[in-house]
Parts: C-alpha cells; sequence; structure tokens
C-alpha cells in the first residue's frame, strides 16, 4: 500500500482502537509525539511499537526536542538541556569548543530519543529574532547574527546525526521576523528582499546540504504577500529551491496551527500544492486528521526520493560514545560558563 505523505499524531500515551485503524488505513509516512504522549520511558518505547507496527514498517517518528522551553522528554526520565542560545554564551574566546559542547548536546539528545524508538528531531531552530520580534522564537535561536546560528546549528545537526537521528531545520525561510506567534495568528513580514537575503536566509544557506527542513506560516511581503511560505509556491519554489539552493525533504509546520486559514482539507492541499513534500498534522484529533489525510498525496517521484535520501544518512550505528562522560563534560561547561 502507498505511503502518505503525511507525519500525524496521536493522542495519549497508547493508541486507541480506532487510532490504529485509521493509521493501519492512511499509512502515514510518519508519526510525531508531543508531551501528552510521553510517560515513562518504556511507555514511549510501547508508543513508538505501537506507532509503527500499524504501518508495519520502520516508519519515522518526530519530536521536538530542542532544550529550553521546547522538550517534550523531560524530569524525571530525561535530563533537561538548555535553549540553544546558551550555547552562543559559553567560551566567547574559543569558538571551536563552543562548536564542539554544541555538537555534544545534540548527541546526547539523539542518544536520549535514540533509546525510545524516536528517530527525527525537529533541531535546530535556524530563525534569527531581530528587535520587537515577538518571543515565540527568542532563546530558541542559536544567536542574534547569521554566522553564529549557522555555525552552531550545523553544529547540532551534525551531533543529531551522528547519533543516528534525523535533524530538521525550522522555520524555512526564517520565522526570525514574526510579530506574533503563528500558533495563534499570521505573521506579516515587511522587511525588503534584501533585508531578507542578507539575514534570514543565511542560515538555511550554510545548511543547505542538511535532509530535512520545516516551512514557516509567515508571509513575507517582498517575496508573495497573498500566502505564507506554507502554501507559497512562489516562496517555495523561488525562495527555498532556488534562492537558498535548498533540494531536501521539505514538511509544512503544523497545519493545525491557526496562522492558516480554510479547513484542514484546504491548508493540507495547499501546502502540496505550493511544493511541501510531507504535511504535519500535530494534534492527535481524528476528525482533523480524516480530514487532512483526504488531500495528502501518496508518497512518490521528487517528494519520495527525498524522504529516502533523509533517512538515508541515519542508517548507521550511533558513534561511539560515553554517555556517563559526555554528561559530565557538558554539565561542567554550562556550570562554568564556558570553562571545561
Amino acid at each position: 500500500m502507498p505511503q502518505s505523505a503525511l507525519i500525524l499524531g496521536c493522542s495519549g500515551l497508547s493508541l486507541t482502537p480506532d487510532e490504529r485503524a485509521f493509521y493501519r488505513d492512511a499509512n502515514p509516512w510518519g508519526f510525531i509525539l508531543f508531551r501528552r504522549n510521553v510517560g515513562t520511558p518504556a511507555e514511549v518505547r510501547a508508543l513508538t511499537a505501537s506507532l509503527r507496527e500499524t504501518v508495519g514498517r520502520d516508519a519515522p517518528v518526530l519530536v521536538d526536542q530542542e532544550g529550553g522551553r521546547v522538550q517534550r522528554l523531560t524530569a524525571p526520565h530525561w535530563s533537561k538541556y538548555p535553549a540553544a542560545r546558551r550555547y552562543s554564551q559559553l567560551h566567547a574566546n574559543d569558538p571551536v569548543t563552543r562548536r564542539e559542547i554544541t555538537r555534544l548536546a545534540a548527541r546526547l539528545i539523539a542518544h536520549d530519543l535514540l533509546e525510545v524508538g524516536i528517530n527525527v528531531d525537529c533541531l535546530p531552530v535556524l530563525d534569527i529574532p531581530v528587535p520587537g520580534a515577538h518571543d515565540v522564537i527568542g532563546d530558541r535561536a542559536y544567536g542574534l547574527d547569521a554566522t553564529t546560528v549557522g555555525t552552531l546549528g550545523r553544529a547540532a545537526a551534525e551531533g543529531m546525526i551522528a547519533g543516528g537521528v534525523l535533524p530538521v531545520m525550522k522555520h524555512m525561510p526564517g520565522h526570525g521576523r514574526a510579530g506574533v506567534d503563528s500558533h495563534l495568528s499570521l505573521p506579516i513580514v515587511a522587511a525588503g528582499r534584501a533585508e531578507l537575503e542578507s539575514l534570514d536566509f543565511l542560515p538555511f544557506r550554510m545548511l543547505a546540504d542538511m535532509p530535512a527542513a520545516m516551512t514557516a506560516h509567515v508571509v513575507y511581503e517582498a517575496l508573495d504577500p497573498s500566502s505564507p511560505a506554507t502554501t507559497s509556491k512562489k516562496v517555495i519554489r523561488n525562495v527555498i529551491r532556488k534562492a537558498i539552493g535548498y533540494d531536501g525533504l521539505l514538511m509544512s509546520d503544523d497545519l493545525s496551527m491557526q496562522a492558516l486559514e480554510g479547513t484542514l482539507e484546504q491548508r493540507a492541499a495547499a501546502a502540496f500544492a505550493a511544493g511541501c513534500d510531507l504535511g504535519l498534522h500535530c494534534n492527535g484529533k481524528m476528525d482533523e486528521m480524516i480530514e487532512v489525510a483526504r488531500a495528502a498525496p501518496s508518497l512518490s517521484g521528487k517528494a519520495r526520493r527525498r524522504a529516502d535520501a533523509a533517512l538515508a544518512r541515519i542508517r548507521h550505528l550511533p558513534e561511539p560514545l560515553d554517555i556517563d562522560e559526555a554528561r559530565e563534560r557538558l554539565a561542567a561547561a554550562l556550570a562554568s560558563g564556558g570553562t571545561v
């Protein structure tokens, strides 16, 4: 049975009979977990195994495990990691070590995730906040300049891949200028094309070889005044694919977010028509998933090629790592302000 070009959430700590039947029929490419789905490590392992059993294959399972305020797996069963901005504050006179610590933290997060069957992390955040922007990005960004964000974002992505977990960079082509939270309303960015080129696009260009990325539900008036990036053929084709030079797997941000208008089926159809390879729906509400699934094509052609190429990047054994020693090194760096 063909895979549908979808990533879907689920409602709780274990699957309901209706969810099992729906996933078996819809056959999404992958799944995504949130805090509502996270109990003990054993429960998460059982849930990821159940999700894969419904589609009869080793389907990708995603999560947002950035650290800071966006961390779905947390205490008491998992380590708490700092927000991305913290890494740019370490080792001001030693950028090589600062990069190593960023990579190490991502490698440890990958270890945590893989142990419970999660093999895709929606990280790194490559957005660059500007003065006056909404704090929805804030300290989730690695810094306030393109070089820092790109350099540390690459370090985090490399740490993920080394640990056998696929990184998903977000939010392309840049969410840092948004004046409102796109979970709640539609951000409209008035910056000119030259300004966007000189800052917002740069980290994505620096990581254009990475295997997977997520779109932004943001209108850029200079690029397409009528549609947010997720549903804009102009932005995806002319900016993401051409100007940024990204040819990897492109998924939408959550289609249930209020930045998008129309029914769920209309939103999904618009995202696919614009050029998204995969549609993401996160809240696990059955009626919404059914609606999104009606608009989802089978995963084929370029989208299938990109999806296969992305997963090929993590088909290896994780690089050897002394986990206890690595945790001690990370803790020492954070506690000392950067002296290891």
